[in-house]
């Protein structure tokens, strides 16, 4: 085999390594990504059950009802869309309706969603990247102020 040969087996060998490695790194992860939908995204795509997903948006007015042990209700919206979410445990101190706020968890069977975590904005400036560009992309987007 000619040097050339030769380099150009050692190249697709690595080659061939490292597209396995990122296959196997791809099939290890794939349980664990949570995409990130905003409630219209979320009506038109139609997702199943019990699907991890991560919803973002604005706490709509009027909405947040506390129950006991914890339990509390509240509407996201884009202000195209909304989305019922329901969550047990505390809500972070800058939570309250009119902010950004994102939520992990699954869809639940009847439509609404099921949340294990809550994250409000941290400042006044502050807006999860993908909440500002659905509400940009919705023509909402009131802009930073300064």
């Amino acid at each position: 085999m000619t040097r050339k040969g030769k380099r150009l087996a050692l190249i697709s060998a690595a080659l061939a390594v490292l597209a396995m490695a990122v296959g196997l790194v791809l099939f290890a992860l794939r349980d664990n990504i949570v995409f990130f939908y905003s409630p219209a995204e979320l009506a038109q795509k139609h997702v199943a059950p019990g699907t991890r997903l991560r919803i973002g948006g604005l706490v709509k007015e009027g909405t947040v009802v506390r129950g006991e042990d914890r339990n509390v209700s509240f509407t996201v919206t884009d202000r195209t869309a909304d989305l019922d979410v329901t969550y047990k445990g505390l809500l972070p101190d800058l939570f309250r309706e009119g902010q950004g706020v994102v939520v992990d968890g699954a869809l639940a069977a009847n439509g609404a969603f099921r949340a294990d975590s809550v994250l409000a904005k941290h400042d006044e400036r502050y807006m999860p990247r993908d909440v500002a560009d659905a509400l940009k992309k919705q023509g909402v987007w009131q802009g930073e102020k300064q």
